[in-house]
């Protein structure tokens, strides 16, 4: 396989080693006794759905492995998982909820960052830790000292996707086709302010609703706005929807997409209307590290199908929170000033992780250009793009 070409997004290089989940020194045999809860705030219907059953993926896949060795000093390891359909006003329910049960010793979620926005300040009030591991939106953790992401931030994203689109891929007039939410709007705005500064003219933005089916009519306005390649802030549902309905329009472009696309079922949806697209992932399943090759291996062993990123970031964030637990306790405090100890904790996504304490990310995260060629993700080796 060609060597992986990676980028940096944040601070320090992450280690590239593989570590098993389980620390030196921890307890074998299965766990008893009365379960440890974390809540856990997501979609598990609605228009958002499928990322919510993802989660449960990745989540039972590390308790297998944690609560198998002894869970959190022999107690199990267990999760309640309130459906949110990432929706802001169900999500602030769920956060009154789970604040009130004094079982829950820690929050994750919820999938979209304005779902969890909305509910911060009732997690930050109550000094329970709100971990949006899929919350990249720049504003996440500014909502307090108890709001805590292995999400890279967009605003580390975004700047490197432009100078992508514009240096690597030679786009001097870009089309935007964004989701026209809070994340989509602001990641959009990072997006366009950073090709502008290296050279490229925005041409056209365009904003779509989460649940919108028909961008016929969008298609046309970018079509007739003349780019020469076009950004896609989306997730991969939509992101395959859109490249189909561009390839039935007959609109072909050079296309790069925000890593929150990166997934087989963007492949499985889209079919060949997504070949060709760029993006970029933390995660990418050809990556030799061992830590990776073991998720996989055990991924495939249970589900009989290959795991992605979401599966990944639901895996790493059980792993996170049970080390953290064993390390400094699993009351609501102990989990908030053992995030801010925690180093190296073995990663599917970073090698190893450590937060920054200012931003309260994870530091030193890295990511692989990819490209889809021949009905798969490949590393994006560089190359001529047809304009």
């Amino acid at each position: 396989m060609p060597a992986l070409h990676r980028r940096l997004l944040l601070g320090a290089t992450a280690a590239l080693i593989g570590l098993s989940a389980m620390p030196a020194g921890a307890q074998t045999g299965p766990a008893k006794g009365e379960p440890i809860y974390l809540g856990v705030s997501g979609p598990l219907t609605g228009p958002n759905a499928q990322y919510g059953a993802q989660w449960k993926q990745g989540f039972d896949l590390a308790l297998d492995e944690i609560n198998g060795a002894g869970g959190i000093k022999g107690r199990p390891l267990a999760y309640i998982f309130e459906d949110s359909q990432s929706d802001p006003r169900q999500s602030v329910a769920v956060a009154q909820k789970f604040v009130a049960d004094k079982r829950i010793v820690a929050e994750l979620g919820d999938f979209s960052s304005p779902a969890s926005m909305a509910a911060s300040p009732i997690y930050q009030r109550a000094k329970l830790v709100q971990f949006g591991f899929t919350n990249s939106h720049p504003d996440f953790t500014k909502g307090g000292d108890y709001m805590w992401s292995n999400s890279v931030s967009q605003a580390d994203e975004q700047p490197l996707s432009a100078a992508f689109a514009v240096k690597r891929l030679g786009m001097k007039r870009i089309a935007v086709l964004h989701l026209n939410t809070d994340w989509g709007r602001t990641s959009k705005d990072i997006f366009v302010k950073a090709a502008k500064e290296d050279g490229a003219e925005i041409v056209a933005t365009e904003g779509y609703m989460p649940d919108e089916k028909d961008f016929r009519s969008t298609i046309v306005r970018i079509r007739d706005a003349k780019p020469d390649g076009l950004m896609l802030i989306s997730y991969y549902s939509d992101a395959a929807l859109i490249a189909r309905q561009l390839q039935q329009a007959g609109v072909k472009l050079p296309t790069v997409a925000a890593s929150s696309v990166y997934s087989p079922k963007l492949l499985e949806l889209g079919g060949d209307a997504v070949e060709g697209i760029f993006t970029a992932s933390r995660y990418f399943p050809e990556d030799p590290r061992p830590q990776v090759r073991d998720f996989i291996t055990r991924f495939k062993k249970k589900y009989a199908k290959e795991p992605d990123a979401f599966n990944a970031y639901a895996y790493d964030t059980m792993v996170l929170m049970a080390q953290v637990m064993r390390e400094s306790g699993t009351d609501r405090k102990a989990i908030h000033d053992g995030l801010l100890k925690v180093k190296d904790v073995p990663s599917v996504i970073f090698g190893k992780a450590t937060f920054d304490p200012n931003t309260r990310r994870v530091s030193g995260a890295m990511s692989v250009d990819l490209v889809v060629k021949n009905g798969r993700f490949t590393v994006y080796e560089g190359g001529p793009v047809v304009h």
